[in-house]
């Protein structure tokens, strides 16, 4: 991680061009997703539409390896439940049951009702009332136990599959399950698990068990945030050889390694001689402009030095200028501050925290109030400082 931080982490999609900020390696914009090699383009990829790029550029799911450990690791708690999964299908089916009463007393008729569900202990394998078992059915223990060694399996990244788990395996299925040679030394585990998964899913329908295999099943194809890399195989030393290795790059959310796109907008191309920063982040209201500050220290861009009182981290103000020699101005506005909120700073940023649903029209209205003051209470002060930049421009031709 810290050789890829090192090269180039910023990937900045435009209307016109997509690439790498600081290396400056750019393509057209519609053939971002194509695959390249050597720099020339063998498919094609059509053109992506509006939603798939802000699902992209709002991606938390990257790192594929950690993301994979921790989701098996969620199912494998979820899955040593037992106990509160049942309980839940009691529940569940106690709903249902009232609910086919009620139908039948509005009906008078039973084969009006719908289906009539069987006992919870099923776990693993629900079969309602009206169906006939199937005598050759796996056991539910036994399903169960083939799921959680398949979970420790990825966990672990296991390479070999044991011989009592081929043996399980094959049983549950009579003997149709296709596996792996066994005598491979390597098996491949995201096709063993799909094995496992689409087996199991032709005996269990509950809607947990459900819910999981669709996300295993999107874990083994892995689709989130990866596109072709259009670096790949390419020579050169403009840009950072860990850019060029892989075939494809697994893009994610900026705002995870840094809330706002102060490394995009200092792409050297853009000549930038003003930043105005209106922030948004919750926590410390300028947390951004000093990693932004660092970040431009270790790759030598030009930026000026962040100097902020410690009693403004809590009770920022509304207006804050960074300047320097042959570097770019910066104004720094926190979206609340003890002007426009007062001494109610916190309970501001707990009404607006980030993990929340959507707003309603009046916290909408609230917050485009208190945001525009932080505009009309410093107009003049905004305009003062562009005029200077103008000036200095004028200065040097």
């Amino acid at each position: 991680m810290d050789v890829f931080l090192s090269a180039d982490p910023w990937f900045e999609i435009t209307p016109h061009e997509a690439g790498y900020s600081l290396a400056g390696a750019f393509v057209d914009a519609s053939n971002f997703g194509s695959q390249f090699h050597k720099g020339s383009k063998k498919n094609k990829q059509d053109e992506f539409d509006m939603l798939y790029l802000q699902a992209l550029c709002g991606s938390a799911l990257a790192d594929e390896d950690e993301i994979k450990k921790l989701l098996w690791q969620k199912i494998k708690d979820f899955f040593q439940q037992k106990e509160k999964i049942l309980e839940e299908m009691r529940e569940e089916q106690d709903k249902r049951r009232e609910e086919e009463l009620r139908r039948e007393r509005e009906t008078g008729s039973e084969k009006e009702a719908g289906f009539k569900l069987g006992p919870p202990e099923a776990l693993l394998h629900h079969l309602s009332e009206q169906s006939q078992p199937d005598p050759n059915s796996p056991a539910t223990e036994e399903c169960y136990q083939v799921l959680m060694k398949t979970v420790d399996m990825n966990l672990s990244a296991s390479t070999a599959l044991h011989e009592p788990m081929r043996t399980t395996l094959n049983d549950l299925s009579g003997g149709r399950m296709k596996l792996v040679d066994k005598k491979e030394e390597k098996l491949n585990v995201k096709r063993h698990t799909m094995d496992v998964i689409n087996n199991l899913s032709e005996r269990i329908h509950i809607w947990p068990f459900d819910a999981w295999m669709s996300i295993i099943k999107c874990m083994n194809r892995w689709i989130w945030g990866r596109n072709y890399n259009f670096l790949h195989n390419m020579t050169g030393e403009a840009v950072h050889s860990t850019l060029l290795e892989s075939e494809t790059r697994d893009f994610e959310d900026a705002g995870l390694l840094l809330n706002s796109p102060y490394l995009s907008v200092l792409r050297k191309e853009r000549n930038v001689d003003l930043i105005i920063s209106l922030d948004f982040s919750e926590g410390d209201p300028f947390m951004t402009v000093r990693e932004a500050a660092k970040m431009c220290r270790e790759r030598n861009i030009p930026f000026p030095e962040v100097n902020i009182p410690s009693e403004d981290s809590e009770k920022p103000k509304d207006f804050y200028v960074f300047k320097g020699q042959n570097v770019p101005t910066v104004i720094h506005i926190p979206l609340f501050n003890v002007v426009n909120c007062g001494d109610k700073i916190e309970a501001w940023r707990k009404k607006y925290c980030t993990f929340q649903g959507s707003y309603s029209a009046e916290m909408i209205t609230d917050l485009m109030e208190v945001a525009g003051k932080n505009i009309l209470n410093n107009r003049e002060k905004l305009v003062k400082e562009i005029r200077a930049i103008i000036g200095q421009k004028r200065s040097r031709r």
